[in-house]
């Protein structure tokens, strides 16, 4: 990740491929019936509000960070059900665009299997922090469910809590749940199958961030399901990226208990926006040391977590 570079924030591939979805930073093409093709762009976003420049080099580095954290989790789990296929571009692709448009193309995208989404974010939380924090100290609880007295914000939980969400359609807010209503959504046994590998992938994944000096504070996956095979619970999106999960740094957690703790994330964008007045605004312009800081954050936990360099396949 480079700021010298431009960020690639608007990817237009349907001259060739259909658009099924453009999200926040993710845009979801259709390849045929039983495959697409996602693209990272480089956008970035911060209190549900995309700003209007990127972060050069952004969807290239969590593109990998997630193909790194299927094939990882499937050699932990051999049972676990991805979308995940490859990291290649469909024939169509390859076969009529410039070799710019491709070096561009290639890192920020992967195939995967087309699949129905539940309408939930799995959310595991390993530390109060964020929106659960702010639950607890008005009613001490985290999603309904009831915590000890007397924690502080960036406290280990002595359990990692299930935390459901609803799945906002874009431009919408998702909103806490219980266990129980996560379970009125999607069915008793839906739900807890996503507990179940929700819960499994967190402990394998705070345990591997363990190893490099990382907490893995909390994180959010999505699950599918095949509606011709249901063959049970698949897990799909990007995985485990400082985009959809809060890293911090295991050296200097304990000192920052009951503040605010550094992280591998987009905190040095969240602070610049709140302290200028511009938390939840539209057409916001960061300006490039907010994206030089951002993008360091991003690469330290990328290289920490994988031991790779950035668009390794």
């Amino acid at each position: 990740m480079s700021s010298t570079s431009s960020p690639l924030v608007e990817i237009d591939l349907e001259e060739k491929l259909p658009k099924l979805a453009s999200g926040k930073v993710r845009d979801l093409y259709a390849i045929d019936d039983e495959t697409l093709l996602f693209v990272a762009s480089d956008r970035i976003s911060a209190y549900d509000v995309v700003m209007q420049n990127g972060i050069p080099g952004k969807g290239a580095l969590l593109t990998a960070m997630s193909a790194y954290w299927f094939h990882y989790l499937q050699s932990e789990f051999p049972a676990l059900q991805t979308h995940f296929l490859d990291r290649s571009l469909p024939p169509i692709l390859e076969s009529s665009m410039s070799l710019t448009r491709l070096q561009a193309l290639r890192p920020r995208s992967m195939r995967v299997r087309r699949l129905k989404i539940f309408p939930l974010e799995s959310i595991v939380r390993g530390y109060i922090t964020g929106s659960a924090w702010a639950e607890y100290k008005k009613s001490g609880t985290v999603n309904g469910i009831p915590l000890p007295p007397g924690l502080v914000d960036g406290q280990r939980l002595e359990t990692p809590l299930w935390t459901p969400s609803t799945k906002a359609e874009l431009g919408g807010k998702d909103e806490n749940i219980t266990p129980a209503q996560a379970r009125g959504i999607v069915g008793d046994e839906y739900a807890k199958e996503i507990e179940k590998w929700s819960l499994d992938i967190y402990a394998a994944a705070a345990k591997r961030a363990e190893e490099v000096g990382i907490v893995l504070a909390d994180t959010k996956f999505e699950f599918g399901y095949d509606p011709e095979s249901k063959a049970g619970v698949i897990l799909v999106d990007e995985v485990l990226t400082p985009d959809s999960s809060r890293f911090w740094p295991k050296a200097s957690w304990e000192e920052n208990l009951g503040k605010q703790q550094p992280s591998f994330d987009k905190q040095f964008l969240r602070d610049w926006l709140t302290s200028q007045g511009l938390k939840g605004k539209d057409g916001v312009v960061v300006p490039e040391d907010i994206v030089r800081k951002t993008a360091a954050k991003y690469l330290e936990a990328f290289e920490k977590l994988t031991g790779e360099q950035p668009n390794a396949s």
